[in-house]
């Protein structure tokens, strides 16, 4: 009996014992890798500047060393970061190779389409694109309305061909690779399925997707991922349709939520997973920030459906809506999210040097990746001096407008602002702690692979900000220009 007694004393010994040794470990663990991030042996700060009424535009203007601070200042601007606590990794930060993109690119001289490819994606020259979506079938940037299979009820796909892509689009594709040198991927996304799928009978002007053809347009992805494929052209990924909800004048079709969820259990999520693209990604939504956790809760909600999805993706057009990518970030923390398409509108080909447009996407750029998006892809990379072509007259801007008369192209400051992300902030970098005790001074920063932090600054004001940046002790200081972004690169 008292050996019965003796060895459970010394088995609840043992179990405390074994339960300290694991308390203890857990704090040695992120100790360890507090150490490997404050050890980051810091010893310099490049700053590159675009700011409006000067030249600079990505400019590098300062070579900056780090002096000790212990403790910031409370009422001087401080960026504090803290490469301890990382949160969402970067798929890419990009644009759109769409049609129209295409047709403008392979109107210019061939002297301007080199320089637009070393702009968008160069890593040295330019701003390193290194993630694409482009569309499948017509969208509303095409210079006309079609389908790669246009023959009624061929279910079979036999007639199935891209031969419309070959003109312009996968030509100005292939050249973005080759420039990028293997480091750009690329997302797709359907406007419309072909009208005989339908039941309006149109790829334009919303309807449904009939649902005997809900296996058909699923085996319609696999067949667009293996043609593409055989051009040399692999796909990250793939939204399952394009502003779900938006009854357009241009391609569109209409999902609820339960019918995108239920396509993707019964007949998208099995099919890719039987096809030689199981790695492809899945993206839902693909439409405003507005609606995006509601749509989020129905697909993931159910597991049967959300176990095939990577991510959320969606737009800016109905208002900011920061606040709902910090919900959808907190309330499914196992999935993704990616911001799809944005653009300024409408065209106006004497309002192109207005400054406010670069500003809209900065803001929208640090407020989408400080609430956890994993990646952000503007829409047109290009678009003509009519901000089309475009088949039902939806003109807007784009970065780059080339201008198919007199050969030139016109950068605008769009462009630039993209630029201080896309090119400093790399594939894998992982956000880390940017805290602003300044309301005008906006920023995020990123932990890149190569171990460099990226800093981005946006000050909208018209009035110049001194500021420092702060991390480890150690700070660098230096000057916000009035209506100015910056990026501060520290290695």
């Amino acid at each position: 009996m008292n050996t019965g007694i003796n060895r459970k004393s010394y088995f609840v010994v043992f179990l405390i014992a074994l339960s300290f040794v694991f308390a203890c470990k857990s704090p040695d663990s992120k100790s360890d890798k507090n150490k490997k991030n404050t050890s980051l042996e810091l010893k310099s700060a490049a700053v590159f500047v675009t700011a409006k009424g000067t030249a600079m535009k990505l400019t590098k203007v300062q070579n900056l060393a780090f002096e000790d601070l212990v403790q910031p200042e409370e009422h001087f601007a401080t960026i504090m970061l803290d490469p301890d606590r990382t949160f969402q990794s970067i798929v890419g930060i990009g644009g759109a190779l769409t049609d129209a993109s295409a047709e403008t690119f392979y109107k210019l001289p061939k002297a301007k389409q080199d320089e637009l490819i070393d702009a968008y994606f160069s890593t040295k020259k330019g701003i390193g694109y290194s993630l694409c979506r482009t569309h499948i079938n017509s969208c509303d940037f095409s210079s006309s309305s079609y389908a790669y299979a246009d023959v009624a009820n061929d279910t079979l796909l036999e007639k199935f061909s891209i031969a419309h892509d070959r003109q312009y689009r996968i030509p100005l594709i292939k050249a973005a690779q080759a420039k990028a040198n293997g480091s750009l991927q690329f997302f797709a996304s359907p406007w419309s399925p072909p009208a005989w799928m339908k039941d309006n009978n149109n790829m334009l002007k919303g309807g449904k997707l009939k649902p005997e053809f809900y296996q058909a347009w699923a085996n319609y992805y696999v067949r667009f991922l293996e043609e593409y494929k055989k051009e040399g052209i692999n796909f990250w990924g793939f939204s399952i349709q394009n502003e779900p909800m938006a009854v357009q004048t241009w391609e569109s079709c209409i999902y609820t939520a339960e019918e995108e969820r239920d396509f993707v259990k019964k007949f998208m999520g099995p099919t890719l997973s039987k096809s030689g693209f199981k790695d492809a990604n899945i993206v839902i939504w693909d439409h405003n920030r507005g609606l995006m956790v509601q749509r989020a809760k129905v697909m993931y909600d159910d597991p049967e459906a959300a176990k095939y999805v990577w991510g959320t993706g969606f737009h800016w057009y109905t208002g900011d809506h920061f606040e709902n990518v910090k919900i959808h970030n907190e309330s499914f923390p196992g999935k993704n999210m990616l911001f799809t398409e944005g653009c300024v509108y409408p065209f106006n080909y004497d309002s192109i040097n207005e400054w406010h447009w670069g500003e809209t996407y900065g803001k929208s750029l640090i407020n989408d990746l400080n609430n956890g998006a994993d990646g952000w892809i503007d829409w047109n990379i290009l678009l003509d001096e009519t901000g089309g072509p475009n088949h039902v007259k939806n003109f807007c801007y784009a970065p780059v407008i080339g201008n198919t008369k007199t050969g030139e192209l016109l950068y605008m400051n769009s462009f630039y602002y993209l630029g201080h992300f896309s090119k400093f902030i790399r594939p894998g970098a992982k956000r880390i702690v940017c805290s602003s005790n300044d309301d005008n001074l906006w920023a995020t920063s990123f932990l890149n692979p190569d171990g460099t932090i990226a800093t981005v600054i946006q000050n909208a004001t018209a009035n110049e900000k001194e500021f420092c940046v702060w991390i480890n002790n150690k700070a660098v200081k230096t000057k916000s220009p009035a209506h100015s972004i910056m990026t501060v690169v520290m290695k």
